[in-house]
Parts: structure tokens; C-alpha cells; sequence
């Protein structure tokens, strides 16, 4: 067990606002976290990953599939992760720029089930259903960012993604964020899409008009699906968005400290491994982390807990001076 002893100079939050932490109770998660990810480590699932952090200097068990970052690592990818990223849009006047303090808004899914404005019964969504939604987000002035919100049931299992990258990139002129690519070889393929609409991919490095987002499996793991997507991304130089889903009371400590602990640690492997790859890949740190409802066995978004650990990761990735993307209730 690591001693550690009362602090001279210790302030802590009395109450709740949205201004969650301290900067000194930052610095005691970011320390906690460089602890779990050197004492236990992250368990990764992708041979590839596997080779770049042992390159790097990681200590990787291959039979375990187990990797132990050391702190020097961790603090290096924080340094050369860029502090804000241009979000372009196929019309340039719906650019975005993320980082620093400032908000932006974007729709948030992908859902898989709809209200049918015809029946007003509850259905599967649709390709066309994507397609819809874009459209509705290019509209809207509130939405700076279309993060696709429903997912197409009645397209090939096999490349489902393709298909709603299509519907989407063909109905909206704001930057298209992909919440749920399949694999690293479809995540080529969808930026073989962007870059088609660009003119090729040096123009969309230069002008990111896509992005995309994977989630660690918490607690504590980066799947081999995952991590290749993290890889693509980096290589490519397109945004990636590594986003935690982390339960709290289920794959992580029922606390909102002990929680964003848990989470941090997933986030900043993807950071880590997507500057292994490309040093100065733009990379978001995500959250939709919230609590784990015991009485229903179900992760409420729409509960106080979501805000709370929120607004603490929006505070860590100011901390570590990276854009952030939090789901809201």
C-alpha cells in the first residue's frame, strides 16, 4: 500500500458547482492515474498497439495482453497533443474550432430506435432515418457539429458504418463526426469518403471535414477494434474523439473521484497511442461516463451523476490543455 501523508497546503470543494475540482485535487487524479496505469496497467487486445507501446518503452506482458505505461509517456503524448482542433465543414462558414474554454453544441446518438412522425409508433431507425437527421442538424443554427444520431438497421451488418457515413456526409454541410465505426479497415474506407469530397487527403488533413470516435471497454481495456481505429486515425491525421463510457458503482469506483480516475486512465491511453502513432495527431478527450442505476441495472444519462463527472473530465481536459466532448443529459 502507498503511504501517503496529510499536505501542508490542501484545499478541497465544499459544495457542489459546476466548477467541480481544485487545480490540486486535479493533480491528485492525474497522479492517481499515472499510478493505475504503471502499478496495474491497461489491458489491450490489438497485436499492433501491443508493438507500438513496447517500442516506445512500455512494459507490455503479451500473454496477458497487459501494457504498463510509465509516467514520462503519459506526460510526453499530453505535451504534443494539439489544444485545439479545427472541426471544417463542407461549407466553410460551419468550421469549428474545439479547445480552450469554448462551447459548442452537436447532436449525439447512435440511437436505434425512432418516433415515426407518420404513426407516432416506435420503429428500428432507417438509413434514411441518418440521412433525415443530418438534413435537421444543417438546419439548425444550435448544432455546430453532426455526430450522427441514429444508425442505419436496414444496411449490411458488415459495413454499416459505410452506409451511414454515406447518408450523412450527403445531407450536411457542418463537420460530420462518426460515432460508431466498425474497424480500422472501414475507418480507412470512410476517409477514402472524405477525402473524395475534398479533392484527397492532404486536403482533408488540411481540412478535417470528418472525424471520428472510439470507446475504451471499461475498466480498464483498449479492444483490438479500438485501438486499430485509434491507429488509423493517428496515421491519417484525422481527429479521433476517445471516449470513455465508464460506469460508475459498476466497471469503476461508485465515487466521481475515484471514477474519473478510471476513466482518465482509459482516455489518455487512446492519447497515448495516437501520438506513439503521429506525434501531434489531433485527438479529443470524450466522456459519456455517468452513473450505473443498482435498482434498475441500467447507465442513466439523464442523471444528476452524468453532469457531475462531466463537468470534473471537462475540467481535466482543460487541465491538460486538450479539446474535450462530454454527453449532456
Amino acid at each position: 500500500m502507498t503511504i501517503r501523508n496529510s499536505r501542508s497546503y490542501y484545499p478541497n470543494k465544499t459544495g457542489f458547482s459546476v466548477d467541480m475540482f481544485t487545480d490540486e485535487e486535479l493533480e491528485e487524479i492525474h497522479l492517481a492515474t499515472l499510478e493505475m496505469l504503471w502499478d496495474n496497467g491497461m489491458h489491450v487486445t490489438n497485436e499492433e498497439a501491443l508493438d507500438i507501446f513496447a517500442d516506445a518503452g512500455a512494459k507490455v506482458n503479451r500473454s496477458e495482453g497487459k501494457v504498463r505505461i510509465p509516467p514520462y509517456m503519459v506526460e510526453d503524448a499530453i505535451k504534443s497533443a494539439p489544444p485545439q482542433i479545427l472541426m471544417a465543414g463542407r461549407d466553410p462558414e460551419n468550421d469549428v474550432v474545439i479547445g480552450g474554454s469554448r462551447v459548442n453544441f452537436t447532436t449525439f446518438g447512435a440511437g436505434v430506435k425512432i418516433e415515426d412522425l407518420e404513426t407516432g409508433g416506435l420503429r428500428d431507425t432507417l438509413k434514411q432515418d441518418v440521412a433525415d437527421t443530418a438534413l435537421v442538424a444543417d438546419y439548425l443554427d444550435q448544432i455546430d457539429i453532426y455526430s450522427h444520431a441514429v444508425t442505419g438497421g436496414d444496411s449490411p451488418d458488415a459495413n454499416i458504418d459505410l452506409h451511414d457515413a454515406e447518408a450523412f456526409l450527403n445531407n450536411t454541410t457542418k463537420h460530420c463526426h462518426h460515432i460508431d465505426l466498425t474497424c480500422g479497415e472501414n475507418a480507412k474506407k470512410y476517409f477514402e469518403m472524405g477525402a473524395a469530397i475534398m479533392g484527397g487527403m492532404d486536403e482533408l488533413r488540411e481540412r478535417p471535414i470528418i472525424s471520428g470516435l472510439v470507446c475504451p471497454q471499461s475498466p480498464l481495456e483498449l479492444h483490438g477494434d479500438a485501438a486499430q481505429i485509434i491507429i488509423e486515425h493517428a496515421r491519417a491525421g484525422i481527429p479521433v474523439n476517445v471516449l470513455s463510457m465508464a460506469m460508475s458503482g459498476a466497471t469503476c469506483p461508485v465515487s466521481v473521484a475515484g471514477t474519473l480516475v478510471d476513466h482518465n486512465a482509459e482516455v489518455l491511453t487512446g492519447v497515448i497511442l495516437t501520438q506513439l502513432v503521429n506525434k501531434g495527431a489531433p485527438v479529443i478527450y470524450g466522456s459519456s461516463t455517468t452513473t450505473f442505476d443498482l435498482q434498475h441495472s441500467t447507465a442513466p444519462v439523464g442523471a444528476p451523476e452524468l453532469g457531475m463527472c462531466n463537468a470534473g473530465v471537462a475540467k481535466l481536459a482543460r487541465y491538460y490543455n486538450l479539446p474535450s466532448y462530454t454527453a449532456g443529459g
